[in-house]
């Protein structure tokens, strides 16, 4: 059967497979050959692999491959799963279901070390929540995204695997040099492929124990020498970064309005905001475009370059970003 391949030397091969897995493009029912010095990579997707590799495509007869145990072949139905490194997270409220699919998962193909269960929403100041522990014996993994690890607990910190694609997204306009403040850091998903793309990066966060993370990943990755960690409130830690910044990440989308002066503060001549917001499906992007035009006042011109869904954040509600550029006036 031909299938859509991406052609390299084979010595390449491993290092282009993994770019290919992070981008989660792998074809997975179609097997690797290796023909003449060159390897053959199924790939699910061809318009979106990524550009370095968009030249080495090509069509080729590739054998099936005898594919794994999901949990679902041994359920009878398809669980609702999601995966961050190593662990599997379900979010069941019926404890014996939740126990009959943590046993499927541990029983099947799938690569998984915990399972576990969702036991409270997203709580506090931190945003983080409670979970138990259905397999495994710890909350801790090492995620990989776009080439990159990030280490994490998500029992002290927040993360959204189901946010890659849009980081990557935001990442991937950084040009080398930039001066770029992410405002609600995290354990690095912006900050630390911003550095390695060769920008000098300011990463805040309240939560101690993310930057602590933030700063094992930032040594992970190799960018230790670009990224700055700052424990703390931004609106009281990053004042000696004011009028400095090419770009700022503002993903904090109950509540990044409350931080806009802020932002304005640390807009350098020019500077890009990535304003991420929830607001209703009548009017999704107005409420943030307005809330940065009112911060940036007679100091800047405004221009909204892209208004983005992101994803579906709850019944008539959306999860978006606007890039906005500030001008000095």
């Amino acid at each position: 059967m031909s299938v859509p391949c991406v052609a390299v030397e084979r010595e390449r091969g491993e290092t282009v497979r993994e770019r290919l897995a992070d981008a989660d493009l792998l074809d997975g029912d179609h097997r690797i050959a290796v023909e003449g010095g060159i390897i053959y990579i199924p790939v699910t997707d061809p318009s979106a692999v990524p550009v370095e590799f968009s030249d080495r495509l090509v069509e080729r007869d590739a054998a099936e491959r005898e594919r794994p145990r999901t949990p679902a072949d041994l359920l009878g139905y398809e669980p609702s799963l999601e995966r961050l490194g190593d662990i599997v997270i379900l979010d069941e409220d019926d404890d014996d279901r939740a126990r009959e699919i943590a046993d499927a998962v541990l029983a099947s193909d799938l690569p998984c070390a915990t399972v576990l269960n969702r036991a409270s929403p997203i709580e506090g100041e931190l945003r983080v929540r409670r979970w138990e522990v259905l397999a495994g014996n710890g909350t801790e993994t090492v995620h990989r995204e776009y080439g990159h690890e990030f280490a994490l607990d998500v029992a002290e910190v927040y993360f959204s695997p189901r946010l890659a694609t849009e980081r990557h997204r935001v990442i991937e306009q950084v040009e080398p040099d930039e001066s770029v403040v992410d405002m609600f850091a995290g354990v690095g998903p912006y900050a630390v492929p911003m550095a390695a793309r060769g920008a000098d990066v300011v990463a805040c966060d309240l939560n101690e124990a993310a930057i602590a993370y933030l700063e094992e990943n930032a040594e992970r990755n190799g960018v230790a020498d670009r990224v700055t960690a700052i424990a703390g409130d931004v609106r009281e830690t990053a004042d000696v970064y004011a009028d400095t910044a090419d770009r700022l990440v503002m993903n904090l989308p109950h509540s990044a309005d409350e931080f806009l002066d802020t932002a304005v503060s640390l807009a350098g001549e020019e500077c890009v905001i990535h304003y991420y917001d929830i607001q209703h499906e009548d009017d999704p992007f107005g409420p943030g475009e307005r809330a940065i035009r009112d911060a940036a006042g007679d100091d800047y011109d405004v221009a909204v370059e892209t208004e983005r869904v992101v994803r579906s954040y709850a019944p008539h509600e959306y999860n978006v970003c606007l890039d906005v550029r500030l001008t000095r006036a």
